[in-house]
C-alpha cells in the first residue's frame, strides 16, 4: 500500500498529532451492517471526536471527520460492488474523496485490478490506509484533490456522497464530465442529496442503508447506485 502526497510514493507530511494512535485508541473497528464484508475503523459516543477541531488540543484545525463514520452513497457502492463483482474485476477503479476507504476496499475485494482512493483530509489518509489493512487489500491513497487535472488512467471512477454542497458538487460533476467523455465509466451512490446530477444519472440499484452515523445507530433509508450519462 501506498500513501502518496501528490507524486506516487511520496508519503504525506505527519499531522501535527499522531492520527494513527488517535484511531486505533478512540475508534472501534466494526463490521458494518449493510456490508459485513467489511469492517472499519468507526466512531462511537466514547471516541471524543471534538478533540480533532477544538483549539489548543491534539488535532486542532482538523477538518470535520467525516470519515470516521459510514455514509449512505459509500454503503450502497460497496454493497453493489460486493453483489456485483464484474462490475469491477479486472479493472482500474478510483475512490473519489474516499473518506475511510469503504468503497476503494470493496473493490479491492470485488477483485479491481487495481485501486486508488482520493481524498484531502490527512487524516483520512491515515483511516484508509488503516481500513484497508485490516481488509487485507492494497490500495493506492492519493492526497490531493484531483477534480481540476485531466482524467486519470482508470476504468471506472466511483463518487459516494459528494453532492451536499454546491460549490463542491459543481466542480465534481465537471471533473466527471470529463472522465465520462475520455470513456472511464462513473459511477455514483447517493441517498438523493441536494446538488445530485439528476438529469444526468440513470439508477442501477437500490438498498436500504443507514446514512452518515455510527453502525447500529442509523437509521436506514433508500440510497441508490446511479451511472452517469453523456449530457445532451
Amino acid at each position: 500500500m501506498t500513501l502518496v502526497e501528490g507524486e506516487p510514493g511520496v508519503a504525506p507530511a505527519k499531522s501535527r498529532f499522531d492520527a494513527e494512535a488517535f484511531i486505533r485508541a478512540r475508534m472501534h473497528v466494526a463490521p458494518l451492517s449493510a456490508v459485513p464484508e467489511i469492517r472499519l475503523y468507526v466512531a462511537h459516543p466514547g471516541s471524543r471526536l471534538s478533540l480533532l477541531a477544538r483549539p489548543g488540543e491534539a488535532g486542532a484545525g482538523s477538518p470535520p471527520p467525516y470519515w470516521a463514520y459510514p455514509w449512505a452513497g459509500g454503503l450502497v457502492l460497496a454493497r453493489y460492488f460486493l453483489d456485483r463483482p464484474a462490475t469491477v474485476r479486472g479493472r482500474r477503479v478510483l475512490d473519489l474523496g474516499a473518506g475511510s476507504g469503504l468503497v476503494g476496499i470493496a473493490a479491492a475485494k470485488a477483485g479491481a485490478s487495481a485501486v486508488i482512493a482520493t481524498e484531502t483530509d490527512r487524516n483520512a489518509l491515515v483511516s484508509i490506509d488503516l481500513n484497508a489493512r485490516e481488509n487485507g487489500v492494497a490500495i493506492q491513497i492519493l492526497g490531493e484533490d484531483i477534480t481540476g487535472d485531466p482524467p486519470p488512467p482508470v476504468d471506472l471512477l466511483a463518487v459516494g456522497d459528494m453532492f451536499y454542497d454546491p460549490a463542491l458538487a459543481e466542480r465534481v460533476t465537471a471533473f466527471l464530465g470529463r472522465c465520462l467523455d475520455a470513456g472511464i465509466e462513473v459511477l455514483i451512490g447517493d441517498p438523493g442529496r441536494a446538488y445530485l446530477p439528476r438529469a444526468r444519472l440513470r439508477a442501477l440499484a437500490e438498498y436500504r442503508v443507514p446514512d452518515f452515523g455510527t453502525v447500529r445507530q442509523a437509521e436506514s433509508k433508500p440510497s441508490t447506485v446511479f451511472t452517469l450519462e453523456p449530457s445532451r
